[in-house]
């Protein structure tokens, strides 16, 4: 996480009804964290070479360029409704969507982003600007869909990897600031071969690896329960597949956190097929937590 003295949390609109909802949610986020709000809205127009200002024969507010800063100046004025506290600046960024928030992510306490913009497609359920910035942003991104709400747990999907445990530490902090339980969900397919090549043995012990995928859980939290120790900490085993597993528990909860990448990651995947299927189908709020490093 980044904790760089006054990093802003930053919201990016495109003008939608699921950006305003994120920036209702990045108002709450930055309220909680004392952090300012940087409205940030992409304007890729100019690297098409189209006209930006106004039409000679249209009112003089018209155009593009105008556009894009009545979308800035209406997510402004709506973070300032939620919460008039949180100091809150916007700014027009030239360049693609996913570029402008990228770079935005190398500053940022946490980036928010609606789940679906005005450029999506009616057949995908979450938009392909979020995909790309939660696989690729340097910090955590906050992906707003569902029904955000302020009753129900915080839970992080655990399978102990190292990315699983930053993404522990995000989540405990999380419930920590909300006052709620964190719900550490670890789910395990077995027998189940673990990479190219790998051969499943004829006789397994069944008992034996509930208890080896029981140890990895705790073992995950650990260290968390002591650092946290006013945050109460359940532990979830499912014998299950994980994505579907934390799906279900997004019905009920008010934030899911989970890896970019986790232990069955390939290289060149930078978002797992679990972090994927949660976007796509989770019922609140995702959190998407990723190594620090360049992409």
């Amino acid at each position: 996480m980044n904790h760089r003295p006054g990093a802003p949390v930053v919201v990016g609109v495109d003008g939608s009804a699921s950006a305003l909802d994120a920036v209702r949610v990045a108002v709450r986020e930055a309220a909680a964290r004392n952090r300012p709000l940087r409205v940030v809205h992409a304007f890729v127009w100019p690297l098409l070479g189209v006209p930006l200002g106004p039409s000679p024969d249209g009112p003089p507010e018209g155009g593009l360029r105008n556009q894009a800063a009545r979308i800035v100046t209406e997510a402004v004025a709506e973070a300032g409704k939620a919460d008039p506290e949180v100091p809150v600046s916007g700014v027009v960024v030239d360049g693609a969507p996913t570029a402008v928030l990228l770079a935005e992510s190398r500053d940022a306490a946490l980036v928010v982003l609606g789940s679906r913009g005005l450029g999506g497609f009616a057949g995908l359920l979450i938009g392909s600007s979020a995909v790309q910035v939660s696989a690729h942003a340097t910090g955590p991104v906050l992906v707003v869909r569902g029904e955000p709400r302020a009753d129900g747990p915080v839970v992080v999907g655990v399978d102990g990897s190292e990315l699983s445990d930053l993404a522990v530490g995000f989540a405990v902090e999380e419930a920590a600031r909300r006052g709620v339980e964190l719900v550490a969900v670890h789910a395990w397919l077995h027998p189940a071969p673990l990479g190219p090549g790998d051969v499943l043995p004829l006789v397994y012990d069944l008992d034996a690896l509930a208890a080896e995928e029981e140890r990895v859980l705790a073992q995950a939290v650990a260290g968390w329960a002591e650092r946290y120790p006013d945050v109460p900490i359940r532990r979830r085993l499912v014998r299950g597949a994980p994505a579907r597993a934390l799906v279900e528990e997004s019905g009920s909860a008010q934030l899911v956190v989970v890896g970019a990448r986790g232990r069955s990651g390939l290289a060149g995947l930078l978002l797992g097929s679990v972090s994927h299927a949660v976007l796509h189908h989770g019922r609140c709020p995702v959190a998407v937590v990723r190594h620090h490093r360049a992409s």
